[in-house]
């Protein structure tokens, strides 16, 4: 499945929480990632992420799609985090 998911959380924990998510998805811009992940993927990466997370000032926001290609990507400015960069 493909994820987009963006973060907003406290400064102590902005570190942790991008290090956590890039080890799953890509970074594409501050405080957002997107990618594909498998279920137990998914299922992991949330479960990390809701135990990092104080969910009294925390917030993180996912919307998923079954594949990359339901969904249309535009971008304004520029691109920061390139997905499409294959070596």
């Amino acid at each position: 499945m493909y994820v987009i998911l963006v973060y907003d959380v406290s400064e102590k924990r902005v570190a942790k929480m991008l290090k956590l998510c890039r080890r799953y998805l890509n970074w594409i811009q501050n405080s957002v990632l997107e990618g594909e992940l498998t279920q137990s993927g998914l299922r992991a990466m949330e479960s990390e992420i809701k135990e990092l997370i104080d969910p009294s000032t925390d917030s993180v926001i996912m919307f998923k799609s079954r594949d990359s290609r339901w969904l249309e990507k535009r971008i304004w400015g520029i691109e920061k985090g390139l997905t499409d960069v294959f070596l």
